[in-house]
């Protein structure tokens, strides 16, 4: 299954391949492996060959990727993008990333990132109250779910 990341202009912006572990009516449930080279990120390491388990949905502005460390299989945490809801097709499943994201850390700790990434859109009201619903369901799924399953 090919990953499909999009700006605003529906232009790809980022691609790579995962394999489907699960499919529900409204979602789907991929796993996929970082291919970047190592990076700091927030309070851990994001490393090449981590094990992501990405989660889109067709009706929620957002997703959801379960990160676990390549060595030890640990945890690390919840990286959340704020999407536009994902298009689920044969081989591919697309999704338009709208900037703002929360970090989840492995302990629950909750961080909104790239709120100014946001601001520079300029997106309409109609659409920031989409990203702030889809904000404002994560961070209770993730209080309510503290760890979710």
């Amino acid at each position: 299954m090919k990953i499909l990341k999009k700006n605003l202009a529906d232009e790809v912006t980022w691609q790579y391949d995962g394999v489907v572990l699960s499919r529900e009516s409204n979602s789907i449930t991929i796993e996929a492996f970082f291919n970047r080279d190592d990076m700091p990120f927030q309070e851990i390491v994001l490393k090449r060959g981590d094990r992501f388990v990405e989660t889109f949905f067709t009706d929620k502005w957002y997703n959801i990727f379960e990160i676990y460390d390549r060595d030890d299989g640990k945890l690390k945490g919840w990286y959340c993008n704020i999407t536009k809801p994902a298009m689920i097709e044969d081989g591919s499943v697309s999704y338009v990333d709208l900037a703002l994201d929360l970090w989840v850390s492995a302990d629950g700790r909750q961080t909104v990132l790239d709120e100014d990434e946001l601001e520079e859109l300029g997106l309409d009201e109609g659409l920031k109250k989409k990203i702030d619903t889809g904000l404002n369901e994560l961070q209770a799924l993730f209080k309510i779910k503290n760890p979710p399953s």
